[in-house]
């Protein structure tokens, strides 16, 4: 049991964390002050787009078939569904900028690496730990349903119990630790959130 809520919550974070990691240099290519190629941006904004647009279930499914069963393909959908999302999201934090603090640090003679990590980072660092937390809590429902489809954590224990029909209070009782998990990343996702970006 303790193997299977670490699976669940294992496809949570890798997915979500994944997502972010490949969703951010996307965003600064989709971002109209980063990215001057309009036809690039289009692109960039259609992809985001397109992968957010399928749900994770239809995704599930499709890497089920390409690559088996197992909790990394769940993890994977989770990754290509967010990835969009962050995408999208982060893009748009990157046009709010201020744009005052990156020409300070040009000022200096930065390189745009440099302005990027000195003057761009810090500004979008609040909603892009946010947005990235939040999914982490959402993303822990998700895989629970996605682990049903693909034989992986605490959701295929369950699907297991409702199938073969075993006693109903062994099913009551996966339905109560799957809420139990779902509070516990909430909390800890809220204390993180605090602790990270109000400096709490």
């Amino acid at each position: 049991m303790a193997w299977a809520i670490f699976e669940t919550i294992l496809m949570a974070f890798l997915g979500t964390f994944g997502a972010a990691i490949v969703a951010l240099p996307l965003a600064f290519a989709a971002a109209s002050n980063f990215s001057p190629l309009r036809g690039v941006r289009f692109a960039m904004r259609r992809v985001f787009d397109f992968v957010r647009g399928v749900d994770g279930l239809i995704w599930t499914i499709i890497l089920s078939r390409a690559f088996g069963p197992g909790p990394m393909t769940g993890a994977l959908a989770i990754l290509i569904t967010d990835t969009g999302s962050f995408g999208k999201t982060f893009s748009e934090a990157l046009e709010n900028i201020d744009e005052k603090q990156v020409e300070g640090i040009r000022s200096t003679g930065a390189n745009g690496v440099q302005r990027a990590r000195f003057g761009v980072i810090p500004q979008v660092t609040p909603v892009l730990l946010s947005q990235v937390l939040y999914y982490l809590e959402s993303n822990t429902r998700s895989a629970t349903v996605i682990g049903a489809i693909v034989g992986g954590g605490i959701g295929l224990m369950l699907t297991q119990a409702i199938i073969t029909q075993k006693d109903w209070e062994e099913v009551a009782y996966y339905m109560v630790l799957i809420v139990l998990m779902v509070m516990l990343m909430d909390t800890v996702s809220g204390w993180l959130r605090r602790r990270l970006i109000k400096g709490e």
